[in-house]
């Protein structure tokens, strides 16, 4: 148990947000969770601000920038955080260690990133930064071609994943259809998500376009509190665990096709919850990639390796299935700001919680699961929050 609780929280639009400064974002969403929460700027001991960026802007070391819109923030500590794409969950991390230092009554979690000022080609370049450079940057690509590769080695061992990817990838685009916040707001079918075609090509190995989260910009934030004052708050959302477990970086070094890490990472954060799988109302994992979503279930326990296609075969992780996975649309149709992610994540997670999800809601959602992580399962994060 962690003694720590969100008790407000902001989301902004994900998207190409061409007519929003950076700075404008941030201060956005900070000042929307301050407000969700009931709290002034001056109540908060520190504010934790996770952002990628490595070249989307040529702005770095953001972590005062929100002071400029909200000065009641002024001389309080502010810090960044980078984890490649699970910088929004180590700024979480980071909120949590100062409250359980005892440093902190309430601190400000911001997670935001705007990556459309570049390029396609330029995003894919600064994204690969985040794979082991002296084996990896030559991947065509970028994080596509990583990913491409992952899947090619997953058909190739476990056989043809087509139909599997392809039901990923409409199950999410049809629960992000619904989400207010959603960079892509449209239900594509089964049928357009596994077939190739003009609108939806081949991008990296067996990897279509429907396969692969876009490009977005977009900002997320929190506010989290002491356990004891949470429970004289509006809201609250506990934490049962929170834990992060890093592998190797080099592909070269490691199964690519196991995320062990990843495995950890769900057999720690269950373990110190005291739950199980089953227990779970939801989970929100990281699915940069369709790829990736079908061996996470294979990471957190659901399906044997090798055997993730079964999970979706059967229907387990449809929002109406035993444990639906991404009842937001996840990376896939919300879109994945790189800094954002994190933090939308548990945002998204929240909302659950508290019956405020609106057309994504599960009904009578306990337990959310929250898997976020950086590189190809190299920084792994697992959240499991509780309604209050």
């Amino acid at each position: 148990m962690v003694a720590a609780c969100l008790t407000g929280w902001a989301h902004s639009q994900f998207g190409k947000l061409d007519n929003v400064d950076a700075e404008v974002l941030l201060a956005d969403v900070a000042q929307a969770a301050l407000d969700d929460a009931g709290l002034s700027p001056e109540q908060i001991d520190s504010i934790h601000v996770g952002t990628f960026n490595g070249g989307f802007l040529y702005q770095d070391f953001p972590s005062s920038l929100v002071f400029n819109r909200i000065s009641g923030l002024r001389f309080k500590p502010a810090t960044r955080y980078e984890n490649a794409c699970a910088t929004g969950s180590a700024a979480v991390h980071g909120g949590l260690q100062s409250i359980e230092a005892g440093k902190a009554t309430h601190v400000l979690v911001i997670g935001f990133e705007k990556m459309t000022e570049l390029a396609t080609p330029q995003v894919g370049e600064v994204l690969l930064k985040c794979s082991y450079a002296r084996e990896e940057a030559g991947i065509p690509g970028g994080f596509a071609g990583v990913f491409g590769t992952i899947a090619q080695a997953y058909f190739e061992r476990y056989g043809d994943q087509s139909d599997a990817l392809a039901r990923i990838a409409a199950k999410n685009h049809r629960n992000g259809s619904v989400n207010p916040y959603a960079h892509m707001r449209r239900d594509f079918g089964y049928d357009f998500c596994r077939n190739v075609s003009e609108k939806n090509p081949f991008v990296a190995g067996p990897l279509k376009r429907t396969d692969c989260s876009m490009v977005s910009d977009g900002a997320a934030a929190l506010v989290i509190s002491k356990a004891d004052v949470a429970r004289t708050m509006p809201k609250s959302v506990g934490f049962r665990a929170a834990v992060q477990v890093n592998d190797y970086l080099p592909l070269s070094r490691r199964d690519p096709l196991a995320f062990e890490g990843g495995q950890h990472a769900w057999r720690q954060a269950l373990g110190v919850a005291g739950v199980s799988l089953r227990d779970l109302s939801l989970v929100e994992t990281h699915d940069c990639f369709t790829i990736a979503e079908l061996i996470e279930y294979e990471a957190m326990g659901l399906a044997k390796p090798g055997q993730g296609a079964n999970v979706l075969a059967e229907g387990l992780t449809e929002k109406n299935g035993l444990l639906p996975v991404n009842p937001s649309g996840g990376l896939k149709a919300k879109g994945h700001p790189v800094g954002a992610t994190g933090v939308s994540m548990h945002v998204m997670a929240a909302m659950q919680l508290t019956g405020t999800a609106g057309e994504m809601q599960i009904p009578n959602a306990k337990l959310a699961g929250v898997f976020n992580m950086g590189g190809a399962a190299v920084a792994n994060y697992v959240s499991i929050l509780e309604a209050r």
